[in-house]
């Protein structure tokens, strides 16, 4: 297939017909750009979506049992959890700010560093870091398989035999494929699509955002998917960033561009969660950029200044701007709430041989 030239996203809608439409998250957005993500290579599947849901909602998949996947990402927030930084197992900090999930099929790698290349394998960072889920995968799989509701499930989908890592990865990305964001306001009115109507500050927002932002913030995904240095610190003895994965010097500080859609559900902001509100993100571009070896050129201007030049109205006609971008449905969608708490019996956790029961408040 792949000889035919065809984007992911077409090849599905081919193959597929209507189909496609049935599956939460699998047609293209008009005004997007070509999916990333090979739809073929985890053909969507409304079982293998739904046993994704329930694995990302599932607390048993953590150490003690007591956070998921959706405990940081909360589907009210655009898959936020409104932290800082999150708290996992054990009231352990993380790092960085948790992510908003959303339009990841036309994401090009994952994490703030970059650090992880495909959606499914993005998984195992949460599920076995230490300061978030704490659960080796060996343990996580060996729970699942000690459910029998899970290998009924699993079985249906995969075929018979035990659950495995690729399974596992692959329903949980059915899940976290389908994120899709593409019905605000601002996409109505690019579509010119009913309820697609924008006030004057909000257009002059806009055109504020296309020449002063959209260099990194591109595309209707509103990012490039690059990674900048845009003027948080002067050193970084902490969080190295991109340099992290690469151990190039160059890269120091620099971290992905994220989206802007729902920005205004995502608070607080930065790899490191240190703005509570936008106006302070627009207030620090304005006027708080600090120098560094590895800032980006684009936040040098022609008179030596550091920043974006942005007066307050004009700062305050962006953020109207920025509003536009929520998207209620994906932020209320039902199928994308967590699925009701099924009454059947935690199973043991399995620590090498040995099953060990706890109990789950």
């Amino acid at each position: 297939m792949a000889g035919l030239g065809l984007a992911s996203g077409t090849l599905w809608v081919l193959l597929s017909g209507a189909r496609a439409e049935a599956i939460r998250g699998t047609r293209q957005p008009a005004n997007f750009p070509a999916m990333r993500y090979d739809l073929a290579s985890n053909e969507p599947d409304q079982a293998a979506f739904e046993l994704g849901r329930t694995l990302f909602y599932d607390p048993r998949l953590s150490s003690d049992g007591s956070i998921s996947c959706g405990s940081c990402h909360q589907q009210s927030r655009a898959f936020t959890d409104g932290r800082a930084v999150p708290v996992g197992v054990a009231g352990r900090r993380s790092r960085r700010n948790a992510p908003a999930l959303q339009n990841l099929r036309w994401r090009h790698g994952f994490m703030a560093d970059g650090g992880v290349l495909g959606l499914e394998a993005q998984a195992l960072a949460p599920l076995t870091s230490p300061q978030e889920m704490n659960e080796p995968l060996a343990n996580a799989l060996a729970r699942l398989n000690a459910d029998p509701e899970y290998r009924r499930r699993f079985a249906a989908i995969y075929g018979p035999g035990k659950i495995d890592t690729p399974q596992f990865l692959r329903a949980l990305a059915q899940f976290t494929a389908a994120l899709t964001s593409a019905s605000s306001r601002y996409d109505k009115f690019v579509r010119h699509e009913p309820g697609g109507t924008l006030t004057t500050p909000e257009l002059q927002g806009m055109a504020l955002l296309r020449a002063r932002c959209s260099s990194c913030h591109a595309t209707d995904l509103f990012t490039d998917e690059s990674f900048r240095n845009n003027g948080l610190d002067a050193a970084f003895p902490v969080d190295s960033g991109r340099a992290h994965i690469t151990l190039r010097p160059t890269d120091a500080g620099r971290f992905k561009v994220p989206s802007l859609r729902n920005v205004a559900r995502t608070a607080p902001y930065m790899h490191d969660g240190r703005f509570a509100t936008l106006p302070q993100v627009l207030a620090h571009y304005a006027r708080g950029v600090r120098p560094s070896r590895t800032l980006d050129p684009l936040l040098r201007q022609p008179d030596g200044r550091l920043g974006i030049a942005l007066s307050a109205k004009q700062q305050s006609e962006i953020i109207a701007f920025l509003a536009t971008l929520t998207d209620q449905q994906f932020l209320t969608d039902p199928r994308l709430a967590a699925p009701a708490r099924e009454t059947r019996a935690t199973p043991p956790r399995v620590i090498g041989a040995k099953a060990v029961a706890f109990q789950h408040r």
